[in-house]
């Protein structure tokens, strides 16, 4: 993934301070955010739209990040037109193993909150 390319982003984040403030750095940069407030509407908008990446919290209510990350994946497994979407957990708890269980739950890789976007475009430097 190229800095310049305009993504399309889907934050899946169920705090509003967090989405705005998210949502703030992401368009300075041009990139286009869509926000979902759950995973279960994270899932919802996948199967509608495409997106460049996601960028998924861990802990919400209706269906967390890991569950929401599995149905998509499955999503991706049944239909090959739909490639692989890089998806980075966005979570307060990067503490231990937090990386080693995010990329076996079928995340690309992590970011920390508070958001910093200098390290989210190192992650998608390393992702190209």
């Amino acid at each position: 993934m190229n800095f310049d390319d305009k993504l399309a982003i889907l934050l899946v984040e169920d705090n509003d301070l967090n989405q705005r403030l998210m949502k703030i750095s992401l368009t300075r940069y041009h990139y286009n955010v869509t926000v979902a407030v759950n995973g279960l509407e994270g899932v919802q908008m996948f199967k509608n739209q495409k997106f460049d990446l996601i960028l998924m919290d861990i802990m919400m209510p209706v269906m967390d990040g890991f569950e929401a990350t599995n149905e998509i994946r499955k999503l991706e497994s049944a239909d090959s037109s739909l490639g692989h979407t890089p998806i980075i957990a966005f979570t307060a708890n990067t503490i231990n193993n937090d990386r080693e269980k995010c990329v076996n739950g079928g995340m690309d890789d992590i970011i920390e909150k508070p958001f910093d976007i200098n390290k989210f475009r190192e992650i998608l430097s390393s992702l190209s």
